[in-house]
């Protein structure tokens, strides 16, 4: 099995890759922006679970990285995890801030399909992260929430579009305690709404891994355009959401 992750370096992106190779993926390769470091210690343990690491470096919407993905071959899974965004009141968002986010978030699984999709094989899979604020209004999101929300509509586009040869899927996370949290002001009140769901327990970076897991096995054959959502039953709740993300 042949595996794309883009921000698979650190936290749900690095989990969903070590668990990719622990389910066989022979290569693993993993896009990132910044940490050369995290992305060398990911590699290494991929190597040691049998996978061979290659790392793409680079901003995952710009041409060079796009032609690095579309080099990797005929891809099994391809996994759009990088995200980014930035965390402003409506009213304060700029159009270098809305641009930035939606390019990131929503535009780069497009442009990551158009290269990798046309070599995919039949009952390949392509999978998104999303997260509760695509749906939920929460505090600050405005321009990551929107950005999420047209990732999951064009996930249901590329569905019926690359229907039957590959699956087109999501998954949405409640509250995961990654590096991905430090951004947020409010971080300490969204930890602990993170962990007031019916399971007791915030969700973490693996068990957004198994979801992804399950897309791409062939037993989720049938599950198209779908958002499959891991949060402990949170959004569940009445006024759940509020203060959630992935």
């Amino acid at each position: 099995m042949n595996v794309f992750v883009s921000g698979g370096s650190r936290g749900i992106g690095r989990a969903i890759a070590l668990r990719l190779a622990r389910d066989g993926a022979k290569r693993v390769a993993i896009g990132y922006f910044r940490s050369d470091s995290a992305a060398e210690q990911t590699a290494e343990d991929l190597r040691a679970l049998g996978a061979e690491p290659t790392l793409v470096r680079g901003n995952i919407g710009s041409d060079r990285v796009l032609e690095e993905v579309a080099a990797l071959g005929p891809l099994d899974v391809l996994v759009h995890n990088a995200a980014s965004g930035v965390s402003v009141p409506a009213l304060e968002a700029t159009e270098k801030h809305w641009d930035w986010t939606v390019n990131t978030n929503a535009r780069a699984l497009l442009q990551l399909a158009q290269a990798a999709a046309p070599q995919m094989p039949e009952g390949s899979s392509i999978v998104a992260i999303s997260s509760l604020g695509a749906q939920r209004v929460l505090d600050n999101y405005t321009l990551v929430g929107t950005s999420k929300a047209a990732l999951e509509a064009l996930v249901r586009y590329l569905a019926v579009e690359l229907a039957p040869r590959i699956r087109v899927n999501a998954v949405s996370g409640g509250v995961v305690d990654t590096d991905a949290l430090e951004h947020f002001p409010n971080r300490e009140e969204m930890l602990a709404a993170g962990a007031a769901n019916p399971v007791g327990r915030m969700v973490t970076p693996d068990d957004i891994a198994s979801a992804v897991a399950f897309l791409c096995s062939p037993e989720a054959d049938m599950v198209r355009g779908q958002t499959l959502i891991v949060d402990g039953g949170f959004s569940l709740l009445v006024g759940g959401g509020r203060n959630a993300q992935a």
